[in-house]
């Protein structure tokens, strides 16, 4: 079992709206001792749960990353056509803009591409 924490940033707009911004991953790995740090193009997909209950992580949003875009295979495995400017707001390291937790905890999870799961909770009650 590994253990880790994800490199996130939450910031509050004007409005209220909270977005989270993933900016890698660390991850130790108790067999060899080490603490492999990366960015977020290392990072396969990331999720939030923007009301967070600590017991239970519902996924919120999902969003892709990584050095290969998945665009096509994804367009080709759903045989459809996917709205480009949507696929963006999937295909970030940014969430889109989100209203603050109303009794839970903002987390986030993350998964690098050695299939590593971690996750944060890093702002609420």
């Amino acid at each position: 079992m590994v253990f880790g924490e994800p490199d996130v940033a939450i910031t509050k707009q004007k409005d209220g709206k909270l977005f989270v911004k993933v900016r890698g991953v660390d991850v130790f790995d108790p067999t060899t001792g080490e603490i492999r740090s990366s960015g977020a193009d290392d990072i396969a997909c990331w999720f939030l749960d923007t009301d967070y209950n600590g017991e239970s992580f519902f996924v919120r949003h999902a969003y892709l990353l990584g050095p290969q875009e998945p665009y096509e295979k994804l367009k080709r495995a759903l045989r459809a056509e996917i709205d480009e400017t949507e696929w963006s707001k999937l295909y970030s390291a940014r969430s889109v803009p989100f209203d603050p937790p109303k009794k839970g905890k903002i987390a986030v999870k993350v998964i690098n591409h050695y299939g590593d799961e971690v996750l944060v909770y890093p702002v609420g009650k």
